[in-house]
């Protein structure tokens, strides 16, 4: 490639976990041992979760969040350090806003760390299990954020848009009764509504406790300058001002995920190529949604790393 690629670095959210992820690029390049031989340090037992499980403990919001931070930051070092690449700005899906933010150098990893066990902790406090409720609905999001509307206003209960995820797929979240009457609503108008397998319902009002409980560490954390910038789940607009990024955060909590907008503002913004950093390939799939002729690549095995090439 004559000309330097403008790469976006992209961190995945939850539900792209697994037992073993990222231990092959830990026994592969000094620098991921080296952030996998500190994990203990944070959150003790976390190393031995994430390489050796169980799944179900690993799967646990309070155990999965700091667990894909490690991850996605470790295939992410190694892959810097291997290619000497630098992308030209990043994001991150939800959860993966914190690893975005330690990419860049914004956050530290272990406060991240210790900020996603606690989050986690939090959210999953906020809405006694059973509750709440989230489905994928398939179709035009206009219709989807007309019917939320329109059943949160009849109900009294929360039903609202928590994930733009692609033009048409759109995830609601809120009290489950809500969420069941606007996917019985979208069902009759033609849409496709999908109930999630998840232990709470996220990215909407209902977890107003959880962005209030995470607030105080949030704003006394340690923010550094942006090495690139970030661009925010709530606002699709790259953040470059440390003083803002903690509002941003705890905004995200119960805000929704603009995936859609984020990958288009980073499009705009002259990206060419879209690296998903971590396991799974959920953000490619996604990008190639938004943007058909996207180039997409993921750095998530050792394997990928060592034959990385653009």
């Amino acid at each position: 490639m004559s000309a330097q690629p403008r790469i976006a670095a992209l961190f995945p959210g939850q539900n792209s976990h697994s037992v073993g992820m990222g231990a092959d690029i830990a026994a592969g390049f000094p620098v991921a041992q080296e952030l996998y031989s500190s994990l203990d340090r944070t959150l003790p037992g976390l190393r031995a979760l994430i390489e050796q499980g169980p799944l179900e403990d690993l799967t646990l919001t309070a155990n999965q969040q700091p667990a894909l931070v490690a991850a996605s930051v470790a295939a992410y070092r190694a892959w810097h350090l291997q290619t000497g690449l630098t992308p030209v700005v990043a994001a991150g899906h939800s959860l993966g806003e914190y690893s975005a933010l330690v990419a860049a150098g914004v956050l530290d990893l272990h406060d991240a760390l210790r900020l996603t066990r606690q989050r986690g902790e939090l959210m999953q406090q906020a809405v006694p299990v059973g509750v709440g409720a989230m489905s994928a609905v398939m179709g035009d999001p206009a219709a989807v954020q007309e019917v939320c509307a329109s059943v949160a206003a009849q109900t009294g209960q929360v039903v609202q848009p928590a994930n733009f995820n692609a033009p048409t797929q759109t995830v609601i979240s809120g009290d489950k009764a809500a969420v069941e009457a606007a996917a019985a609503e979208l069902k009759s108008r033609g849409l496709k509504a999908i109930p999630l397998k998840v232990s709470a319902p996220f990215h909407c009002t209902l977890m107003g406790p959880a962005a209030e409980g995470l607030a105080p560490a949030l704003r006394s954390a340690a923010y550094g300058a942006y090495a690139f910038p970030v661009v925010a789940n709530v606002t699709a607009e790259p953040g470059e001002a440390p003083s803002v990024t903690a509002a941003l955060l705890e905004e995200q909590i119960t805000g929704a995920v603009r995936w859609v907008d984020t990958i288009q503002a980073l499009h705009s913004m002259g990206v060419d190529t879209f690296i998903e950093f971590g396991p799974g390939t959920v953000l490619t799939g996604l990008v190639k949604r938004i943007l058909p002729e996207a180039r997409t690549l993921n750095v998530g095995t050792a394997e990928q790393i060592r034959t990385f090439s653009l």
